[in-house]
This record gives C-alpha cells, sequence and structure tokens, in this order.
C-alpha cells in the first residue's frame, strides 16, 4: 500500500510540474514555484492563503502611476536610512500557503536586527517590516485574504492605496490586530520606520513633489536619526 502511495504521489508530483499557473489553482508553496518557474514570460502571480491570484493588465492612472510614486518615495526613505532596504515586486516566501509578491516592501537588513532572511537562490523569507499595495477596489483580495495572511504572519504595517475611490489605509499591527493609523493634517507617520512620513493628499492627486517634499520633512526630524542610531548599534552587536 505505501508503494502505491509514494507512486501515486511521485505521478502527481510530474504532473504539477509540467502544468502552468491558472488563477484560482490550490497550490501548495512548492508546486506553485515549480509551475512559476515553468512560465518565464508571466510578469506576476501570488499565492495567498494556498490559492493563486493572476492580475489582470495595469492600469495607468489607477494602478503604474500611484504605484511608481510609492517606489519612489519609499527608495528615497531607504537611501536616507542606513541599515533598510526596499524592493518592487520581490516574491516573499512567507509561509507554506503565502507567497505574495507585493507592489512595494521595506525592511530592515538581516544585519541590523531584521526579521526576513534572503535564500540561497535569491527570495525574500519572513514577514518584511512594512509592505505597500495598489489595490483597483475595496473589495480587492489586498484588503482581504492578503491583508489576513500579513496580519498573521506579523508584517508590522500594511499600506494599501485605493486609487479609485481615493483613499489610503495604512495598518498598524497592534496585538495581532491591524488598526489603522490616524492622518494628521493628510499626513501618516509610520511607527515602524520613524520619518517615513505620506502626504496623502498629494499621493492621490499624483503630487510626487509634495510628496518628497513631506518625506524630506520626516527624514530631518528628531525620531529618524534616533531610528539610523539604534539600527548602527544593533549591526554592532556581537
Amino acid at each position: 500500500m505505501s508503494t502505491t502511495l509514494s507512486t501515486q504521489r511521485s505521478v502527481s508530483s510530474s504532473i504539477a510540474a509540467e502544468l502552468g499557473l491558472e488563477a484560482g489553482d490550490r497550490l501548495t508553496r512548492a508546486e506553485f514555484e515549480q509551475r512559476y518557474a515553468r512560465q518565464p514570460d508571466l510578469k506576476k502571480a501570488e499565492l495567498i492563503e494556498g490559492v493563486v491570484y493572476m492580475p489582470s493588465p495595469v492600469h495607468l492612472r489607477t494602478h503604474a502611476a500611484p504605484h511608481s510614486q510609492l517606489v519612489a518615495w519609499v527608495v528615497t526613505y531607504q537611501a536616507a536610512t542606513p541599515g533598510t532596504a526596499a524592493a518592487d515586486n520581490a516574491t516573499v516566501r512567507l509561509d507554506a500557503d503565502n507567497q505574495p509578491q507585493p507592489d512595494v516592501l521595506l525592511y530592515v537588513l538581516p544585519e541590523h536586527g531584521g526579521r526576513v532572511r534572503i535564500s540561497e537562490d535569491d527570495y525574500l523569507e519572513g514577514a518584511p517590516e512594512w509592505i505597500g499595495e495598489v489595490a483597483s477596489s475595496t473589495a480587492s483580495y489586498d484588503l482581504h485574504s492578503k491583508l489576513n495572511a500579513y496580519r498573521r504572519n506579523q508584517v508590522g504595517e500594511y499600506l494599501v492605496v485605493l486609487p479609485r475611490q481615493g483613499e489610503v489605509r495604512w495598518f498598524e499591527l497592534r496585538a495581532d490586530r491591524y488598526e489603522l493609523l490616524v492622518e494628521q493634517e493628510g499626513i501618516v507617520r509610520s511607527r515602524q520606520f520613524p520619518g517615513l512620513w505620506l502626504n496623502v493628499p498629494a499621493l492621490l492627486a499624483g503630487d510626487a513633489a509634495s510628496m518628497l517634499n513631506t518625506l524630506h520633512a520626516g527624514l530631518g526630524s528628531s525620531g529618524h536619526a534616533e531610528f539610523i542610531s539604534r539600527l548602527q548599534d544593533r549591526s554592532e552587536q556581537p
């Protein structure tokens, strides 16, 4: 009996390796990676709670433009904050059922006390401290199954931009629950990354210059300077 089961599993694995990805497939992370690797022209696919999601073509004003502004904003912060790193559309091995490809993420480098690790085959493993996504609507899986996966895996902060609704939701993990950070005069300030200040009206209006001006104000704050000092201290610990 055990030989028969072993043979069945071997055949099943062989078939899975030959198949491509289809939206709605229910797969393990290993099966997902196998199939994704067989489609080098595929730009984006995600495994969320064991289900494959394949986003539709990207619209300009409701995704690509705010996405590019978020990336510029986060990379500017990283450049001014030694000990951190940013990534655009990086695959993240979050857990056994989740392998998302966030629009943008920010993390503390492992050598500075960060929680993620970089695998031998060059993937992020574990939960980044901060993730940002641009969602098409409030019905998007970004605000439902993906949000739950990020919360359960202890992603410290999660930003969701909703261009169609003219809305931004920035969640902070508190006692295993996500709670919204409150805007103050149109600005949301990160707790995970001091100095990471977001001018919400500017982002929604596509005003990149004002977004970066607000960020530079955050980078000049005492909280940001103290954060850099803490990161440096962590790197010097044995």
